[in-house]
């Protein structure tokens, strides 16, 4: 168990680094891109990238055989996934990276931990203590301080406002895809990033966008398939071991990896906001950080279809035959009870009140 939940974390946190280079880079890009035309190829990027991916680097003889595949019941949970995080976050997160200093924007990405937490515990009931909603409570102050004029008339910036709605969004998007990260995430991500580019490809048409050049396309996709592509399966990869709640948690290292990059590759010098917000948002992240969790809980019957071993604790089943390697098929889980520290994963997904 303590394994799984290593390598779990550790997907999680290489999935924020490289979430992390797509905001410098892509408010590089976006000289020579429009928003909507920016956001169409770097999911379009995602998404053809990892199929060709897919099928050119094998991740293991017989991989897709170890994964369960998408059936009709998960398609309502990817159809809102797509919408939104897939077509209208990246949109506004463009948008606001346009007229937001690179350093500030992705600090302000630290909001999708806090948007991803805040719906995992309000609506899907995972557990979210005292310490986690303080961490909640520092990491909006710092975003709202981040967001906020205080030159001319005082007021909220449109860029500020425009990134934490994209973070509210992938909260959304997270959430979702919780529900269906037992299916194959290669699968979940191709679909979601060609769904997703193609929509907006033809938003971009329909607002004049024009169509950028093949030097500025490649650039673009690449960004996708490293940024939007791979970090994303990595991050569905990290929900299946951690929950939503949690890898949203070792997600939120990402904002401060990008603020790294951005004083790296735009040079900026970040205002008095920046300096003021940063001690809250690391406050913020430490305590998220630390949260353990340990209770007596209940496994009720459970019978469904993912990727497992037999060495994890969980999946004590026999096979006519045995086998000793990652498979996929479904099976029941018998009904127990007991306490040990764990986190909201597909096996651990009980409700509190």
């Amino acid at each position: 168990m303590k394994k799984v939940k290593l390598y779990s974390m550790l997907q999680a946190l290489l999935s924020a680094l490289l979430f992390a280079a797509g905001a410098p880079i892509s408010k590089i890009l976006l000289d020579d891109i429009e928003p909507i035309s920016l956001a169409a190829f770097t999911y379009l990027g995602s998404g053809i990238g990892l199929f060709f991916f897919r099928r050119a680097v094998p991740l293991r003889e017989n991989n897709e055989e170890c994964e369960a595949q998408i059936s009709k019941s998960d398609i309502k949970w990817l159809i809102g996934a797509v919408l939104a995080g897939g077509i209208i976050a990246p949109i506004l997160l463009m948008y606001g990276l346009r007229v937001t200093p690179g350093a500030t924007a992705s600090l302000l990405l630290n909001f999708e931990g806090v948007a991803t937490i805040a719906i995992a515990g309000l609506i899907f009931k995972e557990a979210v203590g005292r310490r986690i909603y303080s961490a909640i409570a520092l990491i909006t102050i710092a975003s709202i301080i981040l967001t906020f004029n205080f030159r001319d008339n005082w007021g909220f910036s449109t860029g500020g406002l425009g990134i934490i709605g994209a973070c509210v969004l992938w909260g959304i998007d997270n959430n979702l895809t919780k529900n269906i990260s037992e299916k194959d995430p290669f699968a979940i991500v191709t679909i979601k990033g060609i769904g997703a580019g193609l929509f907006s490809l033809v938003l971009s048409f329909l607002a004049g966008s024009g169509f950028p050049g093949i030097h500025h396309i490649l650039p673009a996709m690449l960004v996708g398939f490293f940024s939007y592509g791979l970090s994303i399966v990595l991050f569905i990869y990290a929900m299946r071991g951690l929950g939503a709640s949690r890898t949203g948690i070792l997600f939120g290292t990402s904002p401060f990896l990008g603020v790294i990059l951005s004083f790296i590759l735009l040079k900026e010098i970040p205002d008095f906001k920046f300096y003021f917000s940063l001690p809250l948002m690391i406050i913020g992240a430490v305590l998220i950080l630390s949260e353990k969790h340990t209770h007596k809980h209940t496994h009720c019957i459970l019978e469904h279809e993912h990727r497992h071993s037999h060495d994890d604790g969980h999946h004590l089943h026999t096979h006519k035959e045995g086998i000793d390697i990652e498979h996929s098929h479904i099976h029941r889980h018998e009904a127990s009870e007991h306490i040990h520290k764990h986190t909201p994963d597909i096996h651990h997904n009980h409700q509190h009140k």
